[in-house]
Formats: structure tokens, C-alpha cells, sequence
């Protein structure tokens, strides 16, 4: 913290560091039971995009999927019980009382401490690690970097539509025209000459 400033991890980010924990977990699963990597066919690669889908954006099919998928290729419960951590932290940004969403944290902690899954046991101390930025989000209202990442989404997608920039003051420039500069120049002069017929 320096001066007024709080430092607070988006939410965004915490989020998919969760469902980045089931992706791993559903990885190693699956190499340790069949001994290759998620082919067609196989019952954790074919639900690998409903795993990463929040719990209330599920449709009957999808659930049956889910489900079926879970029993017929997660012998330990590992990747389930990823999944369900991911869900949790996902729900813990829909509480908007400090206190109430620092329980919901500490519960969450050890749920994965008190899980067999290495990979959780891995994210569990990676955010402990960020503990008060991760809570910061709670007391400071409204608080997203959003519009920071929209800007450097488009300062990417700039320099890859120019297919890089050898010249600085060029690169400037489109970054510029391209975040809504208001240049206040004056109108130009128009050419005199004769105008074309299709004109």
C-alpha cells in the first residue's frame, strides 16, 4: 500500500487460476489412468470445456455430461474435487460483506489443504500468498483493472495488425489515433482540381 493506493488482485485473474488448477488436475488424471494424453473418445477429455464452465450456466445435457464424464474417468474424485474449488472461488465474488467473504476464504483454504490434489494444494498457497490483495477487493468497492486490460489488449492488437512497429514515433502515433485521442487539429483545405465523374 503506498499512500491511498490498495493493491487488490482482479477477480478475473483469481478465477481462472482455478479452473487453470482443473485443467492440470484433469492432464494428470488422465495420464495417470490411461497412460496418453486426452484423445477422443477418452471421458475427461470429452468434458474438458464443460469443467471449465461456472455451475449455474449448466443445462440438463451438460450436467449429465459433467456427471457421466466425472464417473467414468475420475477413479479418486481428484478432478471433481477441483472443479469444486473452482466453483467456490468463483462464488466467493458474489459475497459483498468483508467479513463474510474472509470466511468464505478461510474455508475455501482448507478445503484444498485438506484435499489429496497436489495442484490445489499448489493454488491454496499461491493465493494465501496474496491473502490481503485477494480480500482488498472486498473493501474497496468497484475495483477492477477491466479498462487497463482493454487498452493493453488493443496496444497487442495494434503492433500485430502493423506486424510490428521498427519505428517508435510511428507505433506512438497508432496507439494514439486507435485509444480515441481527440487531436483538435484544424480542418483541411480542400484540393482544387477537377473532380471525377464517378465522383
Amino acid at each position: 500500500m503506498t499512500g491511498s493506493a490498495v493493491r487488490v488482485l482482479d477477480a478475473f485473474h483469481v478465477v481462472r487460476l482455478g479452473f487453470d488448477a482443473v485443467d492440470q488436475v484433469r492432464r494428470r488424471v488422465q495420464q495417470e489412468t490411461l497412460g496418453h494424453r486426452g484423445r477422443a473418445g477418452d471421458p475427461l477429455y470429452g468434458i474438458r470445456r464443460v469443467l471449465r464452465r461456472g455451475h449455474d450456466h449448466h443445462s440438463d445435457l451438460s450436467w449429465t455430461r459433467l456427471l457421466r464424464g466425472l464417473d467414468l474417468g475420475d477413479p479418486d474424485g481428484e478432478v471433481a474435487a477441483a472443479w469444486i474449488a473452482a466453483q467456490e472461488l468463483r462464488l466467493l465474488y458474489r459475497h459483498t460483506d468483508p467479513a463474510r467473504a474472509a470466511a468464505v476464504f478461510y474455508r475455501w483454504l482448507a478445503f484444498c489443504a485438506d484435499s489429496e490434489v497436489p495442484e490445489l494444494h499448489r493454488l491454496a498457497r499461491t493465493l494465501d500468498s496474496w491473502h490481503d490483495e485477494l480480500l482488498a477487493r472486498f473493501t474497496v468497492a468497484g475495483v477492477s483493472n477491466g479498462p487497463t486490460e482493454a487498452v493493453n489488449l488493443l496496444i497487442k492488437k495494434v503492433k500485430r495488425v502493423g506486424h510490428g512497429f521498427r519505428n517508435f514515433t510511428n507505433y506512438r502515433l497508432r496507439l494514439l489515433l486507435h485509444c480515441g485521442v481527440d487531436w483538435q487539429t484544424p480542418a483541411t483545405t480542400a484540393l482544387r482540381g477537377r473532380l471525377h465523374a464517378s465522383w
